[in-house]
């Protein structure tokens, strides 16, 4: 048995890496890289540095994995098919790159797939798109063209959202942060109880809009801040401050069936409404309405900003 696990060995440390002949990946016939046993090989034990093979094996995973997109609802109602998508098989993948490395010459590895599946397909989005549970809507100045394009932003990203039951909803996981290079503009904002300038401004009104249609809907509202000044598009006390490094929404469903979000901006105002199953039992609660004025419009002097996301 000794005798075997030494030979083992010795067969291991011949076969190491004296030539760099070399190993193509390729994928959809096209070749995604080519590298050697040299490039891969550990000089102090002449086999494979598990560091090298990981930086290896992400660069070709980073090439190949395409996202699922799932199922959505389109503006004019219709269901939009969701997409299955693609990741490296890692296991199949090792197998084959151990083999070309104990091995002998060259060799040509087409990079093993595995399918990954949308969390949203067509059938669930029928099924939990057909009794409104929750709505609640706001008004602002579409005439600020900054705050209502990003208004237009946040909501499009949170349209056709899905929590799943038991799940927590993070508006800022969700939405995600908010950067020029999103397209998000300067814009008035809140900090520390004045109005300044800052990157994503009007994003609190998209989520003191949601945050009132999910407690309608008797949601579990599990984080939620006011601002630290009044404003003026929903009742005292109703809105709900966010910013990427502070305060978030978060709420829980608690229902035994999933819940789909549907944005909606038409002109000078935004509005969400919360969809599920026709079997869900919801308990919805008392929330007092926006009002339809709109709000007074902040003018700052040109030299105060901030670039807090609010």
């Amino acid at each position: 048995m000794i005798r075997a696990i030494f030979l083992t060995i010795i067969l291991l440390f011949a076969q190491s890496p004296h030539h760099s002949q070399d190993l193509t990946v390729t994928y959809k016939g096209k070749i995604l890289l080519k590298t050697g046993r040299s490039e891969l090989v550990n000089p102090l034990t002449s086999l494979i540095d598990r560091q090298k093979y990981h930086r290896f094996e992400e660069q070709v995973g980073r090439s190949v994995s395409k996202a699922p997109v799932n199922a959505k609802i389109d503006h004019q109602g219709a269901i939009v098919p969701s997409r299955t998508g693609y990741s490296l098989n890692h296991t199949s993948f090792k197998d084959r790159i151990y083999r070309y490395y104990f091995g002998e010459g060259s060799a040509t590895v087409n990079a093993p797939l595995l399918k990954t599946h949308p969390d949203v397909d067509e059938e669930l989005l029928a099924h939990i798109r057909v009794q409104r549970i929750g709505h609640y809507i706001t008004f602002f100045n579409s005439g600020n063209k900054n705050r209502a394009h990003n208004i237009h932003l946040a909501a499009t990203a949170l349209d056709n959202h899905v929590i799943f039951p038991n799940e927590i909803f993070s508006f800022n996981k969700t939405v995600g942060m908010r950067t020029r290079v999103k397209g998000y503009q300067s814009a008035p904002i809140i900090v520390r109880g004045e109005y300044s300038e800052g990157i994503g401004g009007g994003i609190c009104q998209v989520s003191t809009t949601l945050f009132n249609a999910a407690d309608r809907a008797g949601l579990k509202i599990i984080e939620r801040y006011s601002h630290s000044k009044r404003v003026a598009y929903v009742p005292d006390g109703r809105d709900a401050t966010v910013s990427w490094y502070g305060p978030d929404l978060r709420f829980k469903n608690t229902y035994n069936q999933p819940i789909l979000i549907r944005a909606f901006q038409y002109g000078g105002s935004v509005a969400f409404t919360l969809y599920s199953s026709d079997v869900i039992n919801i308990a919805p609660r008392r929330i007092p309405n926006a009002s339809k004025h709109l709000p007074k419009e902040i003018h700052q002097p040109e030299n105060k900003h901030s670039f807090i996301k609010s």
